[in-house]
């Protein structure tokens, strides 16, 4: 990761060579928007990422995100960005019918916009965005169920922290399509306070002893699933794979409790979009096509090449 953000800052630093000093470019202000609650940390890296992009490119970023996640504030939200005339606006496609309608005002109003997380592809191009940065999610839940598959799974669990996104909804399903088998009622939803989400893993394993597969879909469900795990003596004994990478779930990886974390490298989700806008707004320049930034696979092969940047920049 450090050759990486080395070669990426080169990348930017010959860029503002090609066209001008950036210091004598306009001062550009963006706004970063995510459906991300104040409790979930794998956002960090992504505010992370952000701060870096905004130095090397001399623009102001605003981060905004509604503190429970309530996808009707975000929208709100939205709004409230596109009314202040940023040049240029990052959101997330937490739920396409809830915020077609403020992503496509800004849209309309000639504000460069972004999307990135959550959603398609297809979905950004048809709000007007300039492009997509993330990744596929049914592909990358079905991309896990395949291994889990290969590994013997016949009966899982999929723990959902977020059901109100319809994304963690298609991670679900692809992990159960996946491994050919109905999605039914092997997803649950945990909420995102820790204390139920173990609760309701320990009570759902109690109640289906068959389960031989766990998914978990970020560090919200993952971290309190390892905890379940732990006080029931089944740590290591069931099949188990998560989306997005922290310390706990990096730890897991390399003592084997967890097979792998799905990679969607949110560093570049939360850095590409504002050294694009900026390039964008200044020299008229982007990339034609989005931009798929996972899905990648960490296992235990690979955990130590960026078990040490977990949470922050990985």
């Amino acid at each position: 990761m450090r050759k990486f953000l080395k070669s990426m800052a080169i990348g930017a630093t010959l860029a503002v060579t090609a066209f001008g000093s950036v210091a004598q470019a306009k001062q550009l202000h963006f706004v970063y928007i995510t459906h991300g609650a104040d409790s979930d940390s794998w956002f960090n890296v992504i505010k992370n990422a952000i701060n870096l992009a905004a130095k090397q490119m001399n623009v102001t970023v605003d981060y905004r995100n509604p503190p429970t996640g309530d996808l009707a504030q975000m929208a709100r939200i939205v709004q409230q960005a596109t009314a202040s005339h940023p040049d240029g606006i990052v959101t997330t496609i937490a739920d396409f019918d809830v915020l077609k309608g403020p992503i496509t005002a800004a849209v309309d109003q000639g504000i460069p916009v972004i999307t990135v997380n959550s959603g398609t592809i297809k979905q950004s191009k048809e709000l007007g965005a300039l492009l997509h940065i993330g990744q596929p999610e049914y592909a990358a839940g079905k991309a896990a169920g395949e291994r889990a598959k290969k590994a013997g799974v016949t009966h899982f669990l999929c723990v959902n922290h977020y059901i109100t996104n319809p994304a963690s909804v298609e991670r679900c399903q692809g992990f159960a399509d996946g491994l050919g088998v109905p999605l039914g009622n092997q997803m649950i939803d945990s909420g995102m306070d820790p204390s139920q989400v173990k609760n309701k893993v320990e009570a759902y394993l109690t109640a289906h002893p068959k389960t031989n597969g766990i998914l978990t879909l970020g560090p919200n469900s993952a971290d309190p699933t390892i905890a379940a795990l732990d006080d029931m003596g089944k740590s290591g004994q069931i099949y188990f794979g998560t989306f997005d990478l922290d310390p706990a779930i990096a730890k897991a990886i390399k003592s084997g409790v967890i097979a792998f974390a799905i990679d969607q490298q949110p560093f570049l989700q939360g850095y590409l979009p504002i050294v694009l806008l900026a390039n964008y707004d200044r020299y008229g320049v982007i990339p034609p096509d989005s931009i798929n930034s996972g899905p990648g696979f960490i296992t235990k092969a690979t955990i130590g090449q960026v078990q040490k940047l977990a949470g922050t920049y990985r």
